[in-house]
Formats: structure tokens, C-alpha cells, sequence
């Protein structure tokens, strides 16, 4: 069994100083929702013991903001940068996910990366499992929304579309309201 965690970046600022999209930082509700999700992450196992980020500050803020939440009652998981997941669409997400096998085989995996990629990834991958987080997420992966998937398989090589349970699909607005 694999599980795999998908989660989209943070509130961002509208436009970077630079004016370079990938250098657009998270705003003041960015920061509280990615702790809000590491906090999330951090009472909810099994955690990810492999974390692949996109290289676009908002990403790595995302990722950095929730495992300071997430440090001290976790184990520390291997983290990789990854330039490829920025702007990626669901192939290359796929192929990402299907290489998150060196240094250790990991059974569970988080990506932190962008839409339209990340939502349309989550709609591939899905072949079942939660209704309610199906439909929720049939919508949107808003900033913040992390959708969890279990995949029968031994390896990472053999994650396919619809072959995903979707376990749970949840978000800092999600969490607000239940």
C-alpha cells in the first residue's frame, strides 16, 4: 500500500517584487493556512516520509511554514526540490510520483505544487473511495487543499490513473467549518 498526499501551495501575494511568477511569495492568510495543515498533517498519520516541493518560493514556503508545525512530533522526512513540479501538468506529476523511490522507498509521499497540475493530477489519480471529498474536490484544490490518496500497489512505478482511493480531501476552509 502507498499513500500519497497532495498539496497545493498557499495563499499567495498577487504579484512578487520581481515580477517573476515563481518568486511570488505567501500573504498573511497563506502563512496561517500552511501551519494550519501541518498541524493537520501532524495528528493525522501515517506522515510522509519523502516530500517533493516545487522550486517556486510560494512552495517551499508552504512546505517549510507546515513542517515547523509538524517537527517535533514527527519524524523528519527526506525533502527534494524539485523544478519540474512548477507549472507541471498531471504527466509530469505522474512521473514525479512514479520516481519518489531514491534514497529509500517511501511508503508515503507529499508533493507541494501548483494548479491546474495539482487539481487535475488529483481528478487522474482518483478511482474512488471518499464521496464527500470526491465532490468537494471535483470543484477545486483550493490554496492549502491537500488531497490523500491509498494505492494498492508494491511500488511507486506502478501508480496509474484512476487507481487512487481517495481517502480524504481537506483544506484550511474545510476545517474552519467542520
Amino acid at each position: 500500500m502507498r499513500r500519497l498526499m497532495l498539496l497545493r501551495h498557499a495563499k499567495t501575494e498577487t504579484d512578487a517584487p520581481s515580477g517573476r511568477d515563481q518568486d511570488r511569495r505567501l500573504d498573511d492568510r497563506g502563512h496561517k493556512d500552511a501551519a494550519q495543515i501541518g498541524d493537520w498533517l501532524a495528528t493525522h498519520p501515517p506522515f510522509p516520509k519523502a516530500v517533493l516541493v516545487s522550486h517556486a518560493v510560494r512552495a517551499r514556503q508552504t512546505w517549510d511554514i507546515a513542517w515547523e508545525t509538524m517537527k517535533d512530533r514527527v519524524a523528519a522526512p527526506k525533502v527534494e526540490v524539485l523544478p519540474e513540479l512548477y507549472g507541471a501538468d498531471p504527466a509530469q506529476i505522474l512521473e514525479s510520483i512514479r520516481t519518489a523511490t531514491a534514497p529509500a522507498d517511501p511508503k508515503q509521499l507529499l508533493l507541494v505544487g501548483h494548479n491546474p497540475g495539482m487539481h487535475e493530477a488529483a481528478l487522474m489519480l482518483m478511482g474512488g473511495g471518499d464521496p464527500a471529498g470526491a465532490k468537494a474536490l471535483a470543484h477545486n484544490l483550493p490554496t492549502s487543499g491537500l488531497a490523500i490518496f491509498d494505492f494498492d500497489v508494491k511500488d511507486w512505478g506502478d501508480v496509474a490513473y484512476r487507481r487512487g482511493k481517495l481517502v480524504l480531501f481537506v483544506s484550511p476552509k474545510l476545517l474552519r467549518s467542520g
